[in-house]
């Protein structure tokens, strides 16, 4: 993610975002599956981490954590949690091979610029283990906009964000849509896929 305004945004609200998402059960339901799925002290990525909530999960559960953010507020947030490797980085950062047992992409790529898609999911996928898990959430929807406290969103429609998730070698096997509000106060409707490679 390169744009400012959107970074800006959660470096100066990141102690709401934290407070707002800290018990989000309808993440944890997602959570909970993504983590049994994946083996006993295996290796997960948190891609978009923010405060880390996502991220302690996993560590508590014994999974071995790295946790990426562009904002190092959110890191800072992250890092503080024990058994979470957290480090600042963006989607661009995102390279090697058959690293990751599990991959959590929740609500982030969703700020990426459409026409970088589907490079970050074939980096992605590259860098899960084969047969491994990954999970996207996203907002749905067309085209892109900032919303009322200045974030940059791009939306996909479920046929479109399946389409990505299989050019990139992954394949779809549970899907889950609903409507809730962000840290904008705004309801939107989402979907949240469960793939792998």
């Amino acid at each position: 993610m390169s744009d400012d305004e959107t970074l800006k945004v959660y470096a100066n609200r990141a102690q709401d975002y934290a407070k707002r998402f800290s018990d989000d059960s309808k993440q944890n339901a997602h959570l909970m599956a993504f983590i049994s799925a994946l083996p006993t002290g295996g290796h997960a990525l948190d891609l978009g981490c923010g405060p880390g909530h996502a991220a302690a999960a996993m560590a508590d559960a014994g999974l071995r954590v790295t946790a990426l953010d562009p904002v190092p507020e959110m890191i800072e947030l992250a890092a503080a949690h024990a058994g979470v490797t957290a480090q600042v980085a963006s989607f661009d950062d995102i390279a090697g091979t058959d690293l990751y047992d599990g991959i959590w992409a929740n609500f982030c790529l969703l700020h990426a610029p459409r026409a970088a898609m589907p490079r970050h999911l074939a980096a992605l996928a590259q860098a899960l283990k084969p047969g491994g898990r990954f999970h996207i959430g996203m907002k749905t929807g067309t085209g892109s906009k900032r919303d009322p406290i200045g974030r940059l969103y791009t939306y996909y429609t479920d046929a479109e964000l399946s389409g990505l998730l299989e050019d990139a070698g992954l394949t779809v096997t549970e899907r889950t849509t609903g409507r809730e509000k962000g840290l904008d106060g705004v309801p939107a409707d989402w979907i949240c896929l469960a793939a792998h490679g």
